[in-house]
């Protein structure tokens, strides 16, 4: 989530191999990543607009109570999949307030059978690895602020209401009054088709914060002083019921009161809030409490995790090891200063007793100062060094499972930033911040910068990361534009012609850009293929400064891939020997477009596979 508005099983006596993850005395250890995520590519899904599997628990009005804006809406329904992103519908006219107040009341009707429905797609894409955004109960969009963590959203079931009369029959504190609804039992569903074919599911935690109708914060709010809940969360103030006015204050995240914060000490959060989130742990990792985690989740991604005590995520990691030894721990650590564009040096959170990995928007924001900045555009040399950062200060077994991103819910699409050069990542890339964004479809020429970045991501040290929607040439500014519903090839779709503030702009057909999926498949299909991409070694070849060249290679005791980048917009020459060992002993991974090295064309690449002697 962004900053600013923005058991342990018991294995006996087995053999040595095993004592890498156990210590002598069967204990589980927690200091090793999960061997999956070696070879993980992964996929995120924000699911209200991923598909809409079934029309039936679409949201209605009353379901937009308890976000943002928070306006009661008498005219609202649910958005076309296939309009025209920024027109405003007949509803959206009457309130008159524009396209971002009414983007955030927008709900498209994504949901858990959309995701079923598109698995075979998914699998067929080749990835194997699935972030969702926040699944459980809210009234927002996104779902960063929960109602509760003990049940998936009830819009993103086939039974709604029958759900809503389950929760009123449980005590949310008490696991034993917990019952599955409906959406909970589909989502149990959706996890085990994802691992009947072989992939793995992410969900998003969020525990810095809730949402204001999160059960236990309303009752501090009626309760006040008397609620068991009080040392959850950072009050300011009590309402006075002798007045007119409501008093009650407390702390938001980040100042937004949206998003009530969870209060902590130097330990984290109070014991009760501990055992609460404990208890959701075992529930979505081991659903039908029998020991064995098959049924449930593969691991989480921990929301604003640089906010959270390292000892609540020390505690977290031995819960979650606990129950699945192998579950994969990824954090948000991402803006240590926003404003002067400083990212964490997140190596604390990676030291083997909390976090597997992070997301690597350090990863993005190299390849968009090399591939993509004109005026601000950095050389090999420097672009080497920011890599290198990660590689010399982050552990070595965490670097290969790191989530090497180009964009996410949190940023402008990875497509909108090649066509918005020289910009700092995740600043002013939204039109309420500079209203000369372009927000049009790229072209071709910026697609060929796109699969440059997508060569380079593919080869690279760490797990490549796809955002929805960017395989198939989806493009837009930061939030709300980069959660446009997904294009499907089934649907038709209106053209973009709208601009929200009415500025002139082309119109853009909307439509899955086959010839980029094609791409995607196929670099997905390099990396499965080939081993040494996902778990040899690297090392820089060479990085010249003049010609703009680097050169990269991943090897292990077998196999060496080289891969090729000329970064300038100038064709250039390369002494063969400098790529190749002298040429005779690669042969062309894919086809590229480096064929002849004493002219080698202007942002280009190619991958070369050594031939074993």
């Amino acid at each position: 989530m962004k900053i600013f508005p923005k058991q342990s099983a018991l294995l006996g006596l087995l053999t040595v191999v095993l004592i890498a993850n156990f210590n002598c005395a069967g204990e589980e250890k927690t200091d090793s990543v999960p061997d999956w995520a070696v070879d993980a590519v992964w996929y995120q899904i924000f699911p209200e607009r991923f598909h809409n599997g079934d029309p039936t628990n679409d949201p209605t009005v009353e379901t937009l109570d308890g976000t943002w804006p928070y306006d009661k809406q008498t005219d609202w329904v649910v958005t076309p999949w296939t309009s025209d992103w920024y027109k405003l519908q007949p509803w959206e006219k009457k309130n008159g307030r524009g396209f971002y107040y009414n983007a955030q009341l927008r709900r498209y009707g994504g949901d858990i059978q959309g995701i079923i429905d598109k698995l075979d797609y998914l699998q067929e894409l080749g990835v194997n690895a699935l972030y969702l955004n926040p699944v459980f109960e809210s009234a927002s969009s996104h779902k960063y602020g929960a109602t509760m963590y003990h049940h998936i959203d009830n819009n993103f079931g086939p039974d709604p209401d029958g759900d809503l009369q389950i929760w009123n029959t449980e005590t949310p504190d008490d696991p034993a009054t917990w019952q599955w609804t409906a959406a909970d039992k589909l989502f149990l569903k959706l996890i085990d088709e994802v691992h009947r074919r072989d992939m793995k599911i992410v969900i998003d935690g969020v525990f810095n914060h809730v949402g204001i109708p999160f059960w236990a914060f309303q009752d501090v709010k009626q309760k006040g002083r008397e609620s068991k809940y009080l040392d959850w969360f950072i009050i300011k103030s009590f309402d006075d019921p002798l007045t007119k006015k409501d008093e009650f204050e407390y702390q938001g995240w980040y100042g937004v009161t949206d998003l009530p914060e969870i209060r902590e000490d130097e330990n984290g959060p109070c014991d009760a809030f501990r055992e609460h989130i404990q208890a959701v742990v075992r529930r979505w990792m081991d659903p039908n409490g029998d020991g064995n985690p098959e049924d449930g989740i593969d691991g989480w991604r921990l929301d604003v995790a640089e906010m959270v005590s390292k000892e609540f995520w020390r505690d977290f990691r031995k819960w979650v090891r606990a129950i699945n030894p192998e579950a994969y721990l990824t954090g948000e650590v991402w803006w240590e200063d926003f404003h002067n564009n400083v990212m964490f040096d997140a190596s604390p959170w990676l030291q083997g007793d909390i976090f597997d990995a992070v997301m690597n928007y350090r990863f993005a924001d190299a390849m968009l100062k090399a591939f993509v900045d004109r005026k601000s555009k950095i050389s090999p040399s420097r672009l080497d060094a920011l890599l290198g950062f990660v590689r010399e200060n982050y552990p070595q077994q965490n670097q290969r499972v790191l989530m090497n991103l180009m964009g996410s819910h949190d940023t402008e699409r990875f497509a909108s930033m090649v066509i918005n050069p020289d910009r700092w990542i995740d600043h002013a890339s939204n039109l309420n911040y500079d209203e000369q964004f372009e927000v049009r479809k790229p072209t071709d020429e910026e697609r060929k910068i796109q699969k440059l970045v997508l060569a380079f991501q593919f080869c690279y040290l760490g797990a490549p990361y796809i955002y929805y929607g960017d395989e198939v040439g989806m493009w837009g500014a930061d939030d709300p534009d980069c959660r446009k519903p997904m294009i499907w090839e089934e649907y038709q779709y209106e053209p973009e012609t709208h601009h929200p503030f009415g500025l002139p702009r082309p119109t853009d057909i909307v439509e899955v850009n086959a010839e980029l999926l094609n791409y995607y498949r196929m670099m997905i299909q390099m990396r499965k293929t080939n081993r040494v991409l996902r778990r040899g070694e690297y090392r820089t070849i060479l990085c010249d400064d003049d010609c703009e060249i680097f050169i990269f290679e991943r090897y292990d005791e077998k196999n060496r891939i080289r891969a090729i980048f000329n970064l300038s917009a100038e064709v250039q020459s390369i002494p063969v020997q400098k790529c190749l060992d002298g040429g005779l002993k690669f042969w062309r991974l894919i086809q590229g477009d480096i064929h002849d090295f004493s002219a080698v064309p202007p942002k280009s690449c190619g991958i070369f596979k050594r031939i074993n002697d």
